[in-house]
């Protein structure tokens, strides 16, 4: 069967190249970790005691939030993603997608993904996840223009999925909701100052200033990532501290913060963008490797 064909601008584009674009625009592969953050955050709440019910409404209200926030964020940063060379093909830039289609996109995203929350699970669900998209879109995307703090204004949205799964299952935040938000939340500096490290170039071109030092990479950004990342070690233990998880638990988490941590020291000995891209790569592994680690202590 021919593919249906859409007019957009001055010619006409096939339907699964439209598709692209909105998983461009969502930023498919992020939301989608946003996500699984978010379910292994319900069924650490829960165990094995979890509703199918609740993780799909929780997994589907939870990926239009963040699609809606990186449609937002792509919508104000449009003439900026002209400039660099990662993000010059998005569908804005490359005009294959008008603004007004993307905004109204965005909207109809944000407004079901946080309806979806509020009616379907609770209140306090669909706040945060509000909260999440506003802070996002208001003051972090604007931010990272201005400040390298926008890294940390970005951290506090960023931490919530696994709050707002702990709080789809219990209705309130619990102090092992907080050490899961505290472990997301921390994580975040060594994963975004890895990824600005080995884009740096790419950054400067819209004036983006991700890295942490006063020179971009440079021994004091190749430090403060070392240093957050080590953080992670002691954090493994805080949820055998209060009786969360066991020992087993406890040092697995350890090991994975170890390991990162050594991925971490190489960076801030060499200071080149190989080992950033390892540092990249392995903050993409350690955070659903720690939450499945966790889940699976309520499980078994």
């Amino acid at each position: 069967m021919a593919q249906k064909s859409i007019a957009l601008s001055d010619k006409p584009v096939t339907l699964s190249a439209r598709i692209q674009d909105y998983i461009q625009l969502t930023k498919f592969r992020l939301s989608s970790l946003v996500v699984f953050s978010a379910a292994m955050g319900y069924i650490i709440a829960e165990g094995a005691g979890f509703q199918w019910s609740t993780l799909l409404l929780l997994m589907l209200g939870g990926f239009l939030v963040t699609g809606s926030s990186n449609a937002f964020n792509q919508v104000i940063e449009r003439d900026l993603d002209k400039l660099m060379d990662r993000t010059a093909n998005r569908p804005l830039p490359a005009g294959r997608m008008s603004v007004p289609e993307a905004l109204v996109a965005s909207v109809l995203m944000g407004v079901s993904g946080v309806l979806i929350l509020w009616l379907g699970i609770n209140a306090l669900c669909g706040i945060l996840s509000l909260v999440s998209l506003v802070i996002y879109t208001t003051i972090y995307t604007p931010a990272k223009r201005v400040t390298p703090f926008a890294v940390l204004i970005g951290a506090f949205p960023g931490a919530f999925p696994p709050l707002l799964g702990w709080v789809a299952g219990k209705g309130e935040i619990g102090l092992e909701a907080l050490i899961l938000y505290a472990l997301q939340f921390i994580w975040q500096f060594p994963h975004f100052w890895a990824i600005a490290w080995v884009l740096h170039d790419d950054y400067l071109k819209a004036g983006f200033r991700m890295l942490p030092g006063p020179h971009g990479r440079d021994r004091s950004s190749a430090f403060q990532t070392m240093v957050y990342t080590l953080g992670l070690v002691p954090m493994a233990f805080l949820p055998l501290a209060f009786h969360f998880t066991g020992w087993f638990t406890a040092l697995l988490l350890a090991a994975c913060g170890i390991y990162f941590s050594l991925q971490a020291i190489r960076l801030y000995r060499s200071l080149e963008i190989k080992d950033a891209q390892k540092l990249m790569f392995g903050s993409f592994i350690y955070l659903p490797v720690v939450q499945l680690i966790w889940m699976l202590d309520k499980l078994v």
